[in-house]
């Protein structure tokens, strides 16, 4: 039997433990905290722009899972905001449970509040990972997907201190890399300016503190814009973002936000005292990060080199998705490159050759070009994602870009590669081995 050993329970990690089982492998994962999908559980877009066609490649690719639970959660679909279309909003508060379902359906074992601490390893190979509560976890092939924000040090560092975030890095510990305790040196990303990191790109509201015709419309329609006074615009907020995609005209302008059922400001913060001037917002209060007003989680910390294959260079059996893995940025993003994590984790577990997926895919472009970006230093100054900014303009040039499903279907197929991620691989490579 092989056994894959994720650390990270993000949405890369509930990807990469959902493909490894799927393909065939015993399949433990270890989250830090006491739920799944890390920032997953304030997220809540799915779907806009590029995305679309990233998760309808996936589901081509025979990884549908995710985005089911996603459809089943769902608060609005198909609906649209400045700079975005055909975006999916999912339930933060129901999301996670839909998940948790879809890993233990799956016989994916789960072990919450088991921080990684560190790893055992015999030459260029991990043999175990030690974490909190649980000890020594053996394995034949691991997948790092710890993310790349915290511990609060770095909040501090690089941002404007601990922000009371949903990570919950004073509870739970902070994040430790399984990469950086293998002895790998970790990318940093950085900001326009030079400076190091990203800030997340949005905060909650507690939905109930806002005036009850911003509610009835975040509610019906799932977007409400506000403009704001020009004495009350923050500047240059936007450009410290992650969330490139968001640094529009119309997010500096006007409060833009999204029904998930929190509030979903598109700003990674906003003090307090001014928000509260705006009209609709007079008792507004944070619900994630609960310093809202004061800033919000610093990430890209400590990205991992590695191949098209996500396997981590230096570390002959350790691979990586999500932030982990570049700047690409958001939950499809995660999605996508945990599964194809898992899936590889377990041919290399079999001596098979590894999947690179072509870059006639949006996904398999997009590992590439972030790969590539990672190593030059204005690449590093930049964030990727399939919904807007750098990224999104290059898929739409290359032609990568569309919202129809049979196309996008009939692509994965002339590749060869319908239904790759859905295939048993251990029984097959033992069947094999029999002949």
């Amino acid at each position: 039997m092989v056994k894959v050993v994720v650390i990270g329970g993000g949405w890369a990690g509930s990807a990469a433990a959902l493909a490894a089982r799927k393909a065939g492998a015993q399949v433990t994962l270890l989250e830090r905290t006491d739920m799944l999908l890390g920032t997953g559980l304030v997220g809540g877009i799915m779907r806009n722009n590029g995305r679309f066609t990233a998760t309808e490649e996936n589901i081509a690719l025979g990884a549908p899972e995710l985005f089911d639970a996603v459809d089943e959660t769902a608060r609005h679909k198909n609906m649209e905001f400045p700079g975005h279309k055909h975006a999916t909003l999912y339930d933060v508060a129901k999301i996670e449970p839909a998940v948790k379902a879809k890993l233990l359906q799956a016989g994916v074992e789960i072990h919450f509040q088991a921080r990684f601490t560190d790893v055992k390893k015999e030459g260029d190979r991990i043999v175990g990972v030690t974490a909190e509560g649980v000890g020594l976890v053996e394995g034949d092939v691991f997948i790092d997907a710890t993310g790349t924000a915290g511990p609060q040090g770095n909040c501090t560092k690089y941002g404007n201190g601990c922000a009371m975030c949903i990570l919950r890095c004073p509870s739970f510990g902070p994040r430790v890399s399984v990469a950086g305790k293998a002895g790998v040196q970790e990318i940093i990303g950085k900001k326009a300016d030079g400076s190091f990191g990203a800030m997340s790109g949005s905060c909650k509201l507690h939905k109930e503190s806002l005036s009850h015709e911003i509610v009835e419309e975040l509610n019906r329609t799932g977007v409400k814009i506000v403009p704001i006074p020009a004495e009350l615009q923050k500047k240059g907020a936007l450009e410290s973002k992650a969330c490139q995609q968001y640094a529009l005209k119309e997010f500096a302008e006007n409060v833009i936000l999204l029904d998930t059922g929190h509030a979903k400001l598109m700003t990674p913060y906003y003090p307090l005292e001014m928000l509260r001037q705006i009209p609709g917002f007079e008792n507004a209060r944070f619900e994630d990060p609960y310093a809202g007003g004061m800033g919000n989680s610093m990430r890209y910390l400590a990205m991992s080199p590695r191949t098209n294959a996500l396997q981590v260079a230096g570390v002959e059996n350790l691979f990586c998705g999500g932030e982990k893995a570049g700047l690409l940025v958001g939950h499809t993003e995660a999605i996508v490159t945990g599964t194809l994590a898992g899936h590889n984790a377990v041919r290399f577990a079999l001596g098979m050759e590894l999947l690179t997926l072509p870059t006639e895919l949006a996904i398999g472009d997009a590992i590439d070009y972030v790969g590539k970006q990672m190593k030059t230093e204005e690449g590093l100054k930049f964030k990727y994602t399939f919904s807007g900014s750098v990224y999104f303009e290059r898929m739409k040039q290359l032609g990568l870009y569309t919202t129809d499903v049979n196309a996008i279907k009939a692509r994965v197929e002339k590749l060869g590669l319908t239904g790759v991620y859905a295939k048993k691989l251990v029984q097959s490579a033992q069947e094999n081995a029999a002949k």
